[in-house]
């Protein structure tokens, strides 16, 4: 497995997330970004999660409530990854992907576009 610190993934999440254009970050509302060492048990291969309500289902209901919630897991990227360069890649794959579940986009037009 590729050794990485929390510390320099989290700078790489960091990185992802500054590559984004402003034009799209402006429009994210109400959403936290973490990075957690593993993913939940029953699914040890998952890079990234998306938990909450995408805007595009917001409706006159949503006021006060917790933020949506993307969490990018450093343990199973590092094990797909043989290279620091194919850490950089695949942590900025799957922020795109995740935020984009928050735009409301689904798996498979991520799939279509090269963010699956």
């Amino acid at each position: 497995m590729l050794e990485m610190t929390r510390e320099m993934f989290e700078e790489l999440v960091a990185e992802a997330l500054d590559r984004i254009p402003p034009e799209l970050t402006r429009l994210m509302d109400n959403v936290a970004v973490f990075v957690e060492d593993e993913p939940p048990a029953d699914d040890p291969e998952l890079l990234g999660l998306y938990e909450g309500t995408p805007l595009t289902e917001r409706g006159e209901w949503y006021a006060g409530v917790l933020p949506d919630r993307i969490t990018i897991y450093r343990g199973p990227t590092l094990r797909m990854c043989e290279s620091r360069e194919d850490v950089v890649a695949e942590t900025e794959i799957t922020v795109v992907h995740e935020i984009a579940h928050h735009f409301g986009i689904d798996d498979a037009r991520l799939h279509a576009l090269g963010y699956g």
